[in-house]
């Protein structure tokens, strides 16, 4: 992992602006993806959002079901219980 510094001030409503280099080395596109933060100790950290099964963690082959991502296979678990 490549470790980046920067500072950046939060406006008043609370927002901060990810730079570019970061954006483009977590291949992160403006309008169309999505970023997820963690707090640990006293540290914020901020992942790109890769959605992935509720059950098992996976993030292959997917299907939304009532706004949830389950992935294929603990479907067809589902299906032959």
């Amino acid at each position: 992992m490549r470790a980046i510094g920067c500072v950046r001030q939060i406006d008043k409503l609370g927002r901060l602006v990810l730079p570019s280099d970061i954006r483009k080395m977590l291949n992160i596109r403006d309008g169309s993806d999505s970023v997820e933060f963690f707090v640990d100790d006293n540290c914020v950290i901020i992942k790109k959002y890769r959605p992935a099964c509720i059950f098992c963690n996976s993030p292959f082959n997917l299907v939304n079901y009532k706004d949830q991502s389950i992935c294929e296979s603990c479907v067809d678990e589902i299906k032959n219980r």
